[in-house]
């Protein structure tokens, strides 16, 4: 993808930069661990506040962190955050992969009102609590139950006392020419997520044509999990990965259903793979890109023991 871009040498071996694009009711702290691991392996991270207070105005956020961006950058969005960088469209110059973490993946022509309105959404959306000016807020119970329900309760209530509300007429806006349509897109399907259906995010990922994971997880896959393994436990399962060369042409598929259909087409991306490892006493997850100087340029993103 770099000999493609028409970089010269010297950019060709540098490392992405990654922006982090938090959805509703969590801002860009939710990223941290991950920003952690990226920052250490020498990435340059940006994981900056959205206002969620209309998708023109998060997306206008979007491009002026892109535009600050030098080089080819790779764009994950988890939840709302799919939302978000779906909507960049056709005019991302720079972008040069979307990473899909339990994200909403709309069409032209959609919005998540109607999708939501289709099928009944998750219990962490059952109470949603909508202001004075029409903003939506969890409530607590469902926060930590539900949103974050495999989250350290604590740190769980941390996370609900900084929540970013999300604007509710955001829900009725219509997506215009998705940004998946002409960018390499991987997928996290978060099989456990109490707030996008996961048949919904197994939906999504196979009408993109993405390349995709299934993780036992809830839906804040990027925050750190504590996992505690007896010794009498059966052994941790062994970590699964996928990945996709630069050079093999990615098919999206026909062959799976979906409710808004499926359309067929190749194209080339670099490789992204994903790994979860669970680890004896209690561990946490995080997400790595690891790139490696070979003739196939490649990126990973992998969960980790802490």
């Amino acid at each position: 993808m770099f000999a493609e871009s028409g970089k010269g040498a010297n950019e060709m071996s540098a490392l992405p930069n990654v922006v982090l694009v938090h959805g509703a009711w969590a801002d860009g702290s939710s990223w941290s661990a991950v920003i952690e691991r990226l920052q250490a392996d020498g990435y340059n991270v940006t994981a900056p506040q959205f206002p969620l207070t209309a998708l023109a105005d998060d997306v206008a956020r979007l491009r002026q962190v892109l535009a600050r961006q030098n080089g080819p950058t790779v764009v994950a969005g988890h939840s709302y955050g799919g939302q978000i960088m779906t909507a960049l469209g056709t005019d991302a110059p720079n972008v040069v992969g979307l990473v899909y973490i339990a994200a909403f993946g709309l069409d032209e022509g959609e919005s998540i009102g109607k999708l939501l309105a289709q099928a009944s959404p998750g219990p962490a959306l059952g109470h949603l609590e909508v202001d004075e000016q029409g903003f939506a807020w969890l409530p607590e119970d469902d926060f930590v139950n539900h949103f974050a329900a495999d989250v350290d309760p604590v740190r769980a209530r941390v996370m609900h006392a900084v929540q970013q509300p999300l604007a509710w007429s955001v829900l009725d806006e219509v997506m215009g020419v998705p940004a998946w349509k002409s960018h390499p897109t991987w997928f996290l399907v978060a099989d456990g997520d109490q707030t996008i259906p996961p048949d919904a995010e197994r939906q999504f990922a196979a009408r993109i044509g993405a390349t995709t994971v299934e993780v036992s997880t809830n839906h804040v896959v990027m925050v750190p999990t504590p996992m505690r393994w007896s010794s009498s436990s059966k052994p941790p399962p062994r970590p699964s990965r996928l990945r996709i060369d630069a050079h093999r042409p990615v098919t999206r598929s026909n062959t799976h259903s979906a409710p808004f259909g499926l359309h067929g087409g190749h194209r080339r991306g670099t490789v992204l793979s994903f790994a979860r490892t669970h680890g004896r006493c209690e561990a946490g997850h995080y997400w790595q890109f690891h790139h490696r100087p070979r003739r196939s340029r490649s990126w990973s993103a992998r969960t980790r023991r802490r």
